[in-house]
């Protein structure tokens, strides 16, 4: 196999260890537990286990690890299993720890037998409080020493269902003196009388999460478990179990930094809450940094890819400024959207010395290799958004004014003749004439204006949701502060606007470039259009 040249230092080692011999094909694997819906943090262990797979010409596994069935469902799977098609990404083989469960149990005979595990009747918070600091050593259970038939005894007892949830637990025996509270006798299996959302009432004990991940490596072949930093403390203890069970197959797991993002939620337990008391529509609600959110709002799925490329494999934990997954979108979608055009908050504007209607030429997208143009429809009455309209402008604004003069995006300059207000000085209609010379890509006037704005023709349009975004979550900078704290309550602002028919006759789904406004994802909503935000047409980051 081809040494991959452009390494970062997990590549390093698999270089090594592929010069060496040790490894001949790399097999990873990807290691969600079905408990909700995978978020942008799980974007990059994504794409680090299935793209250093894919660039050895190696595996890599989707493995679901369902060994806490309270809080696991098969919907989660499903959408998992969804997201990871969206993103292009094959696995080669699907496997969960409840494939193994027998085996997992197996081993833990073997440990009991070897005298390495035994079954304590310790409380949680009673085991808490004897695990010790990270100063002080911890201390033993009574129940450590109990003899290998006793543990034998009541650890199939425990898989008989003979005891409460909490009543007993099944304890590897290492070290309570070792610097690395993980290596404290720690918990490998407990009672939970739950229904597995896969097998069912079949048990009533299951292993814990540091004891089966180990095993189902092994036993899947994986030859490389990559994971997040915080699993960094807890090798000592995958690498003890490894040797300890006696499994053939021995796996190396290294560690590398999560992908944390400023103003996103990062946390399941969360984004499920914000989906249970309403303040989202669903797990797919475009704000919401789910994976089937960021697919609904309409990010592209290679610019989320080329994001996790960009940011690249580091030890040590980070936060990305949000504007930095922004840019990425934006990027993408510059290149690949068409153009179009739609006003959110409409004025009218009536052209009093136009008569009829005529198509104009605008550019389908101005970054397409082959460059393309589709016809707008003009005519006599337009609508122009309220902000390009102003009684008092301010200094430098070049939009349209009274007496002042604007270019219409691949139309006419116009000049303001007039205006209409209500009771309350909002303006209500706007009066203006046309240059008949200054037909854009043909105009020979001479002359010359500051401002081009977007309109839509009122004879030819189509009433439209248009939907703008917020972040969910306030600026990061608020240190200490819970999830709950940093809502953001004016995370959706909607506007009842008009787009160019062009937007209604477009495919479901299709994104697109609104002139001077964002970009925009399109969709049919109880009959009526609706363009959701993407992204905003501003790039705040600075590259």
């Amino acid at each position: 196999m081809e040494l991959n040249e452009h390494a970062n230092f997990i590549e390093d080692i698999i270089n090594e260890e592929l010069a060496e011999g040790k490894v001949t094909t790399v097999h990873t694997r990807f290691p969600p537990e079905p408990n909700g819906y995978l978020h942008l943090g799980h974007a990059k262990s994504l794409c680090i286990n299935f793209g250093t797979a894919e660039k050895y010409g190696g595996l890599c596994n989707l493995f679901f690890d369902d060994t806490n069935p309270s809080k696991e469902k098969t919907e989660y799977v499903e959408a998992i299993k969804k997201d990871i098609e969206w993103l292009g990404f094959k696995w080669y083989e699907v496997h969960y720890a409840s494939d193994f469960f027998d085996d997992i149990y197996r081993l833990a005979i073997k440990l009991i037998k070897d005298g390495k595990a035994f079954v304590c009747d310790l409380t949680a918070d009673e085991i808490r409080d004897m695990r010790g600091t990270l100063t002080e050593p911890g201390k033993e259970s009574p129940y450590r020493n109990r003899s290998i038939e006793e543990n034998l005894e009541l650890f199939e007892n425990m898989k008989n269902g003979k005891y409460a949830d909490g009543e007993k637990v099944l304890r590897a025996k290492i070290d309570m003196a070792s610097p690395n509270i993980n290596m404290r006798d720690p918990v490998i299996y407990r009672v939970l009388h739950a229904e597995h959302h896969r097998t069912g009432n079949k048990w009533c004990i299951y292993p814990m999460y540091d004891y089966a991940h180990p095993i189902c490596d092994s036993m899947q072949g994986v030859t490389h478990s990559l994971c997040t930093l915080e699993f960094e403390d807890h090798r000592p203890l995958y690498n003890w179990v490894i040797e300890n069970t006696g499994v053939t197959h021995k796996p190396r797991q290294i560690e590398f930094a999560r992908l944390n993002v400023t103003n996103t939620v990062m946390s399941k337990r969360y984004l499920k809450k914000l989906v249970e008391d309403g303040s989202v529509t669903g797990w797919d609600d475009p704000r919401m940094p789910t994976l089937t959110g960021l697919r609904n709002r309409g990010i592209p799925a290679q610019a989320l890819k080329n994001f996790c490329e960009e940011i690249g494999v580091a030890k040590a934990n980070s936060e990305i400024e949000v504007g930095y997954f922004e840019h990425f979108t934006r990027d993408y979608l510059n290149e690949h959207a068409p153009r179009a055009m739609a006003v959110m908050r409409p004025v009218k504007v009536v052209i009093d010395n136009y008569d009829g209607g005529e198509y104009v030429e605008t550019d389908v997208n101005p970054n397409l290799e082959t460059p393309e143009k589709r016809n707008v429809y003009f005519s006599k009455e337009i609508y122009i958004d309220e902000e390009d309209f102003s009684l008092a402008p301010p200094p430098k604004y070049f939009r349209l004014k009274p007496d002042g003069m604007v270019r219409l995006k691949g139309a006419y300059v116009i000049v303001c003749t007039g205006y209409e207000t209500d009771e309350n000085g909002n303006v209500t209609l706007v009066h203006a004439n046309y240059l008949p010379e200054t037909r854009s890509g043909s105009d020979n006037s001479g002359i010359k204006v500051k401002g081009t704005i977007h309109w839509v023709s009122a004879e030819k349009c189509v009433p439209a949701e248009i939907r703008k975004y917020d972040f969910l979550l306030k600026d990061a900078a608020y240190p200490g502060q819970d999830f709950s704290e940093r809502m953001n309550e004016n995370s959706l602002t909607v506007f009842n606007g008009y787009a160019e028919t062009y937007l209604d006759e477009a495919a479901e789904g299709e994104s697109f470039q609104l002139l001077r406004t964002g970009y925009y994802k399109k969709f049919v909503e109880n009959g009526k259009l609706v363009l959701s935000e993407i992204v905003s047409l501003k790039d705040s980051f600075k590259k």
